[in-house]
């Protein structure tokens, strides 16, 4: 009974448009002082969750995407592939992905993968006969590969709240992130070859090909730079999100000569909004963590999934399917950190591996980007590309449906998870 009360109560406050970070740290206040424990456990919550090493990669990270979109990278990154694959059939809808992948390498943030392409892909597209409606839904959802495809920042948050490697979490990823760019990509030129409206680029000669890639070189050295460094163990994803951020100044500051000071400063300001964000959210949500453990919530739900589930496959399900419930009402982040700390006890008990079930999570989370009417995704590229949430919604589906596919194949195949950080 108190459990489905404190739960009922923070979806209530939730839906009467109560900010997350508040509702989550307010209602574990609350639960702290009425359950007899000292309030001052939530500033202590506070400070040992803003204190942590691991999370100053967050800010990082989204300092290096910033400073990358503000430079232009994404025009470069764009062009290069362009003029390989453009002539192909899909070709350009196969750059899209392509760039987002790349970028996705770089940033760790959806929305700045969405944004970015999404500039100079939209226009380019349409141009060439493809349908709008697919357009925007292809960018809605490739740009969600920015939080599969390492550096992940919510896979960093992830980490934080299991206290897993997050190293072997971004591992991880690369599989399941190949998988569901080819995956895209196939869908992208069989539509493309049968729709009838698509024209392919004209094939691009070996000078325009050597001077585009000549210009992403940087980007994509820089890129290989970070994730090298951070598998080989050179650096922690904290220290590789600082040398990100470096290269990204020394690439769009000094070798592309294409950022601004006024860029910069516009790069550090969406930085910290959205940095600051996501702290208040995750500290917010150590508050709560911190009152349903002490009101033994998190125990009692392990206790009930192990007494009624007595399948990894039902527990699977059940969390997909309460997943995607919640993404039609909360975004990506908020969902993370809501959820996890709830299930975090019943993996061990169900023989469920953490790090798989990181890597399920974050894709199901991906569908929470492009699900409407709270789906980030559908509204940046709604911004982008000066179109209505209907047209964006209408041609994402097919990609959300890819998406459930991976999810599918992963379960199936759980070393296309587990191979790389395990095995390899």
């Amino acid at each position: 009974m108190t459990t489905t009360l404190i739960l009922a109560s923070l979806f209530g406050v939730l839906l009467a448009g109560v900010p997350v970070a508040f509702a989550l740290g307010g209602l574990g206040l609350i639960l702290l002082i009425v359950g007899g424990f000292s309030p001052l456990m939530a500033p202590q919550g506070l400070l040992s969750t803003l204190d942590s090493f691991v999370l100053i990669a967050v800010p990082l990270f989204l300092l290096m995407s910033n400073v990358l979109l503000k430079g232009g990278v994404g025009r470069d990154l764009f062009a290069a592939v362009q003029a390989w694959v453009g002539h192909w059939p899909g070709g350009l809808a196969v750059a899209t992905i392509l760039s987002c992948g790349l970028f996705a390498a770089i940033s760790g943030s959806s929305v700045a993968t969405a944004a970015t392409i999404g500039t100079v892909a939209i226009p380019e597209m349409t141009a060439r006969g493809y349908p709008r409606k697919f357009v925007l839904g292809l960018l809605a959802a490739g740009g969600t590969l920015g939080i599969l495809i390492p550096p992940s920042i919510p896979m960093i948050v992830y980490g934080v709240i299991t206290e897993e490697s997050i190293i072997k979490l971004f591992l991880a990823g690369i599989g399941p992130g190949l998988l569901l760019m080819g995956l895209f990509i196939v869908y992208a030129m069989l539509y493309a070859r049968f729709s009838g409206r698509c024209m392919p680029s004209p094939k691009a000669g070996w000078a325009e090909r050597g001077s585009t890639l000549l210009r992403a070189l940087p980007t994509i050295a820089l890129a290989l730079f970070v994730i090298v460094g951070i598998y080989g163990g050179m650096f922690t994803p904290t220290e590789a999100a600082a040398i990100g951020f470096l290269g990204a100044l020394v690439v769009t500051g000094l070798v592309l000569r294409t950022l601004t000071w006024a860029g910069l400063r516009d790069a550090t300001l969406e930085a910290m909004t959205t940095s600051v964000a996501i702290l208040l959210i995750v500290a917010g949500a150590k508050v709560f963590g911190k009152a349903i453990t002490l009101y033994r919530i998190p125990q009692d739900i392990s206790m009930a999934l192990s007494a009624n589930v007595d399948s990894a496959v039902v527990f699977v399900l059940l969390v997909g399917a309460v997943l995607l419930v919640m993404g039609l009402v909360m975004e990506a982040l908020s969902m993370m950190l809501i959820m996890v700390p709830v299930l975090a006890g019943s993996l061990a008990a169900l023989g469920v591996d953490p790090i798989w079930f990181g890597v399920f999570f974050v894709v199901m989370v991906e569908c929470a980007l492009i699900t409407p009417p709270v789906g980030l995704n559908l509204y940046v590229i709604q911004a982008v590309g000066r179109a209505s949430i209907g047209e964006v919604s209408i041609g994402v589906w097919p990609f959300l449906v890819l998406m459930l596919v991976t999810v599918g194949l992963i379960f199936a195949f759980p070393d296309i998870v587990l191979w790389i950080p395990f095995k390899m």
